[in-house]
């Protein structure tokens, strides 16, 4: 199974929140912010409904299929410390979160988009993988082209104050220095890890 290529909006609303942040899928959850199919009367969701929607919150928010995900808790659970806080900061790590932290585009899929055509540099190299795991001190750089420039200028102008305090972006260079690791606090998605957790380990 690919990506997911449905209509985005529906996604935020079934999730209650604005996974997807293109102008129509949040102009479409802000104008309905109850499930859809609620004409319905709707039974009460099951504990493993509840942890499914949680799980389902990273897999959107990141662009994550489902064995990748696996693959993260995998690796997180080898980490020392809480498992869940680390499946979230190593999906904080990825290129595309932290090119689209940083405020070089308006959304992820925009940010995947664009490290897949070779857009982007790191410490002077070429990374074309979403998937990529950055390091402190690393520099994400535009490549060196008149209208990559411009392009990037006028997205990160609309892109807003993304408040990411490990990320260093200076928007007249369109350059960005990861100057720590994220901690679990830098987590932009509010989600219930506890729950998430406990779905995988099943």
């Amino acid at each position: 199974m690919g990506r997911y290529t449905g209509p985005k909006a529906r996604i935020n609303r079934r999730l209650g929140f604005q996974v997807f942040e293109n102008a129509g899928a949040v102009r479409a959850f802000e104008r309905k912010e109850y499930p859809p199919g609620m004409a319905q009367r709707r039974r009460k969701t099951s504990n493993y409904g509840l942890a499914l929607v949680e799980k389902q919150k990273i897999k959107f928010y990141y662009g994550l299929r489902e064995k990748h995900l696996r693959r993260y808790f995998d690796k997180a659970r080898r980490i020392k410390g809480n498992t869940g806080e680390n499946l979230m900061i190593l999906c904080e790590r990825r290129m595309d979160n932290v090119v689209r932290r940083a405020g070089f585009t308006k959304s992820r899929p925009q940010a995947r988009q664009g490290i897949v055509h070779g857009h982007f540099l790191i410490n002077g190299r070429r990374v074309d993988r979403p998937s990529f795991m950055v390091k402190a001190g690393d520099k994400i750089t535009v490549k060196n082209r008149p209208n990559l420039k411009q392009l990037y200028k006028e997205l990160s102008e609309d892109s807003g104050d993304t408040g990411c305090s490990w990320i260093n972006f200076d928007g007249d260079e369109l350059t960005a220095i990861v100057t720590s690791l994220p901690t679990f606090d830098d987590v932009s998605l509010p989600v219930d890890v506890g729950q998430v957790v406990a779905f995988l380990s099943r």
